[in-house]
This record gives C-alpha cells, sequence and structure tokens, in this order.
C-alpha cells in the first residue's frame, strides 16, 4: 500500500517532546511536584523555549499539568470522574451531592436563564453559588438559579445570606416533586469570575454543563456548572441522552 500524504508528514518537534515529557512525569515526578523552569527544560531536552511551552501547553490541555498563580506548573492529580445524564434523577442538594453551597443572592439573571426559566428578563430569581473540590483544589463551580415559584415559603426563613441561605433555599426546593431533568455539555473558555474561582487563568478551557430541572409542568431550577478541562472527565450514558453540541448540529450520546 502506498504512504498518504498525512503519513508522510513527519511529527511535529512539540507532539515528541509532549510525549517524552508525558514519560518523565510517570517516571521521574509526583503529584503536586512542581517542575523546573522553562530554561532549564529547554536545555535539558535541547529544544527552543517556543516548542517547549507548546508541549507544556498540550499536557495542561491533557490534564497532566497544572499551571498554578505564584506556584508554576504542577503534575496534576488523575482526572475526577463526573457522571453526566445517569438514570438517577435528583434534586441538587440531595443525598450525596458532592457540592458544597457558598452563597445565595437575588438577582436578575442573564437572558438566557430567564427565557429557559419563563420569567422577565428583570425579575429577580434565588442564585444559588456551589463549588466542587478535588484532592484539595477547586474542580468546578456552579449557579443554580431558580424562579421564587419554585420556593414559596422561603420568606419565611431566617436566612438572609451566605451558606445558610443556600441550603434553606435547597431545602425547598426539593418539596417540589422533581418530573425529570436533562443535560447538555459545550466546551468553553473560562471567563474572568469562574477563573479566579477555580484558580485558572482567564481563557483556560472549561466544560460547562447546563442542566434543566422541570416539576409542574416547567422548568423549576436552571442549574450551569462549569469544570476545569484540565482536571475532570465527563462520563456519558446513553440512558441520560446527554447533548454534545458540535457548533450548529447536536449529537446525542
Amino acid at each position: 500500500m502506498g504512504t498518504t500524504q498525512l503519513e508522510s508528514v513527519p511529527e511535529p518537534k512539540y507532539w515528541h517532546l509532549r510525549t517524552v515529557l508525558s514519560e518523565a512525569l510517570d517516571s521521574e515526578f509526583t503529584v503536586g511536584e512542581i517542575l523546573p523552569n522553562e530554561r532549564d527544560l529547554a536545555a535539558r531536552f535541547g529544544v527552543a523555549r517556543a516548542t517547549l511551552r507548546q508541549a507544556l501547553e498540550q499536557l495542561e490541555l491533557e490534564g497532566r499539568l497544572q499551571r498554578r498563580r505564584g506556584v508554576g506548573t504542577t503534575v496534576a492529580p488523575p482526572r475526577m470522574g463526573v457522571a453526566v445524564g445517569t438514570g438517577r434523577q435528583v434534586w441538587p442538594g440531595t443525598g450525596d451531592d458532592a457540592w458544597q453551597p457558598v452563597d445565595c443572592a437575588l438577582a436578575a439573571p442573564p437572558g438566557a436563564v430567564a427565557t429557559a426559566l419563563e420569567t422577565a428578563r428583570d425579575q429577580a430569581v434565588h442564585i444559588v453559588r456551589r463549588s466542587r473540590v478535588s484532592h484539595g483544589q477547586p474542580v468546578a463551580a456552579e449557579l443554580l438559579y431558580l424562579p421564587p415559584t419554585s420556593v414559596p415559603d422561603l420568606s419565611a426563613i431566617d436566612a438572609p445570606s451566605g451558606t445558610a441561605r443556600a441550603r434553606a433555599v435547597l431545602r425547598e426546593l426539593q418539596r417540589l416533586e422533581l418530573q425529570g431533568q436533562d443535560s447538555a455539555v459545550e466546551l468553553g473558555s473560562a471567563r474572568a469570575d469562574d477563573a479566579k474561582e477555580l484558580d485558572r487563568l482567564p481563557g483556560a478551557p472549561v466544560l460547562v454543563v447546563t442542566t434543566r430541572f422541570f416539576a409542574e409542568g416547567r422548568t423549576a431550577a436552571l442549574s450551569v456548572a462549569t469544570y476545569r478541562a484540565d482536571t475532570c472527565r465527563l462520563t456519558f450514558t446513553a440512558s441520560g441522552g446527554v447533548e454534545i453540541h458540535h457548533g450548529p448540529q447536536q449529537e446525542a450520546s
């Protein structure tokens, strides 16, 4: 058989270096260990610093490395498996939920969220902020939006703000009968507020999981969870019917 044009193209230098570095991470470094600086690494492997940076960026994208402010480049822990679209459907905050409530506020949501919740754009909704941690590091941040109609008895609870208010909102939400939920996943870039909360640089790759929870024939709550793409691996199951977006087209998992 003849050689195709693609097969005849030599492997890029940075990709070969990425393979060499990956093997070094397995044999010479431990999780959390700080790598030598770029100058020393480039000299060790006999490559230009631009080539080294390309290889390091690829390993960061693959979740092998983490770049942290004020620390440097460290060896990343194994990616955390996050199940999406499982057959089990429960309200946020129920049972063994891995998310930790952080705060709660009453404010107008983004336009797309207001449309999904079928509320007026200027109508305030409850916004619960939660976080998820693995190996002592933040790996995901969530904003959970609930219209006042989903938690009508909340006004009687003396918890004006903070974690206590967030927990109270979640408890009240569970009074509704959950009729179903669906999730959609898309690749994005970390906004400034997400980057700060996740200890990443703005523009870092993230996975955004949007989940709608249905009760009483309407969307009773909407979750927008932002996962660090370098530390999380999403697991899809056929029973959940998760939609993976590829630009204008959609593909069901």
